[in-house]
């Protein structure tokens, strides 16, 4: 009886230790199931495809800068929109998602700031997509000073003031004075004494012309003769700022087709590309992304320098001779990430993936 009861002891004993390993194993399989959990796929691009320069005074897209906030207001990255990961794996919840063309704190000559700000919630287990539409965030004067007012206030200084700043506005320039949106005053500076001659609300976007004139300088009121007017055949808003469409791009290496615009422009001829180098070694159905590169006669163009996907990218085929002994991998590894713009041929298949060939002519960005 006794052995028996001994034996019921050690069985019992025996299932309790099976149930606690079994409930370890099963806790640890669920924490291990758990780090994958709670996790989304955060992408971001422009809403048109890849972005194009718009013009002199503002950068090429490609380094527009992002910020990615996470929801305690954590940065989860801050940098330019060309160096961004093309995904982001990140804790589910709410993203803010703000890109501009640059930082614009105070008032500064030829300096438009194009952006977009978006909230995105990441879901667990899914994917977001923001697609950023960059508009003007600021606002501009541009003054047209007439003859009679240099003679009128030959030793008068014109100022455009706001809350953060203000900017002299010599009789000679030319170029837009922008502001962030509020009031703006038109401010006349003579014999140590200041007057503010007209104010007006700037709304985003809004491009305002001024035109200033005085009375003759044998008026005795000419210092009171001031005349301002607002142009309003000249008063213009930059509604959008147009990213993507390959229509009559190309031609140039300043104005050239995006990674996205030439991968949708098959057949084109003789047009200039620009990307960025991310790898090489071409095969039928693979690239490297990462050194060392062991082929000379191929490259990868992306559009991104963070881009390690084939479908985003171009093949491209270095034709013998200076362009592939300058642009190969091989002998030429700290190209690998750099923005290059390559004229030639937009073929519908290179290595198994569209590309260029027959290139002519390049230049590093």
């Amino acid at each position: 009886m006794k052995n028996f009861v001994n034996g019921i002891a050690v069985l019992i004993k025996a299932v309790c230790l099976f149930a606690m390993l079994a409930e370890s194993t099963a806790s640890c399989g669920l924490l291990e199931e758990s780090g994958n959990e709670g996790k989304g796929e955060l992408r971001i691009s422009f809403a048109d495809g890849e972005p194009t320069r718009a013009s002199a005074e503002i950068p090429d897209t490609s380094d527009f800068l992002i910020t990615v906030t996470g929801p305690e207001g954590d940065v989860i990255y801050d940098g330019s929109y060309g160096a961004s990961p093309e995904s982001m794996m990140v804790t589910a919840g709410s993203y803010t998602v703000n890109v501009r063309s640059c930082d614009f704190t105070v008032p500064a000559f030829s300096k438009p700031q194009f952006g977009d700000e978006q909230c995105v919630v990441v879901p667990s287990g899914g994917v977001a997509d923001v697609k950023l539409t960059c508009r003007q965030l600021n606002s501009g004067v541009r003054l047209k000073i007439d003859r009679s007012f240099l003679t009128g206030c030959p030793q008068g200084s014109l100022f455009l003031k706001a809350s953060t700043g203000k900017l002299m506005y010599s009789y000679t320039e030319k170029r837009i004075a922008y502001f962030k949106p509020g009031n703006v005053s038109l401010m006349l500076s003579e014999s140590g004494t200041d007057r503010i001659l007209m104010t007006r609300t700037l709304q985003p976007q809004e491009i305002l012309t001024v035109s200033v004139s005085a009375a003759s300088t044998q008026s005795p009121a000419a210092k009171e003769s001031i005349t301002v007017a607002v142009d309003t055949a000249r008063n213009w808003t930059n509604d959008s700022y147009v990213i993507g469409g390959s229509s009559g791009k190309g031609n140039g290496s300043s104005d050239a087709l995006t990674v996205s615009q030439a991968l949708a422009s098959v057949g084109e001829e003789d047009v200039w590309v620009c990307g960025y180098v991310v790898g090489g070694d071409l095969s039928s159905s693979s690239a490297s992304f990462t050194a060392p590169f062991t082929s000379r006669t191929n490259i990868v163009l992306g559009p991104r320098s963070s881009t390690t996907s084939r479908t985003s990218c171009l093949s491209v085929q270095l034709p013998s001779g200076e362009i592939r002994d300058e642009l190969n991998l091989v002998d030429n590894p700290s190209l690998l990430g750099r923005k290059i713009s390559l004229r030639g041929d937009i073929v519908e298949a290179y290595y198994g993936m569209p590309g260029i060939k027959n290139i002519t002519e390049y230049e590093l960005n």
